[in-house]
């Protein structure tokens, strides 16, 4: 969960940054095609800044906690896949080792083959292992993205209107006015959302 809190607020980071950015040169374009003195405006607008527990969205979110169960499965059935291969294997490595100490095979070159079938069975399930944590690794890193999808357009609708100037990760705030924490809200219209779609 801390590779996922990590990505988010490092996304929205970068969201946040180009907004910044976008938002000073379009104010800077302005200042110069104007003529006219300008004055400073510091008092008379403020900025509309509200801030999300991006953390708290993905652990108390729906559609989060169905991709948390359905990884934990798939893990679990993998595990045991590879856990019976594995048991197996070794079943067989320890008949062969007893076949050879006791003289089991009629020539040295039987012996060798069997030898030989069983590094490369070895090697299949070194593999195994290999492919199934490069599956579990793409699952969980498909399951972050559509999270962090799921998150980012339901804030972009949510703020259609231009409601706020900025929406922070609540990650990289120090300090806040709780009534700018719309997390709540944010989290209550996610999980109607996904059980809307889920009906």
């Amino acid at each position: 969960m801390k590779g996922t809190s990590l990505i988010v607020s490092i996304v929205l980071l970068v969201a946040v940054a180009v907004l910044y950015v976008l938002h000073f040169t379009d104010s800077d374009s302005e200042e110069h095609e104007s003529s006219e003195p300008t004055t400073n405006n510091v008092g008379t607008s403020s900025l509309r800044i509200a801030y999300v527990k991006a953390d708290s969205v993905i652990l108390n979110y729906n559609l989060s906690q169905d991709l948390h169960d359905d990884f934990t499965k798939k893990q679990e059935a993998y595990t045991s896949e590879y856990g019976i291969k594995r048991q197996n294997f070794e079943k067989e490595a320890a008949a062969f080792q007893e076949k050879v100490q006791r003289g089991g095979f009629l020539t040295e070159q039987r012996a060798i083959q069997e030898r030989d079938r069983l590094v490369g069975k070895e090697q299949e399930i070194v593999t195994l292992d290999q492919e199934l944590s490069t599956k579990l690794n793409e699952l969980q890193g498909a399951n972050n993205q559509q999270i962090l999808d799921s998150l980012m357009s339901y804030l972009e609708d949510f703020n259609a209107g231009d409601k706020y100037d900025y929406i922070f990760n609540a990650a990289n705030i120090l300090i806040g006015d709780e009534a700018d924490n719309i997390t709540a809200e944010v989290l209550k219209a996610l999980n109607e959302k996904y059980s809307g779609k889920l009906e």
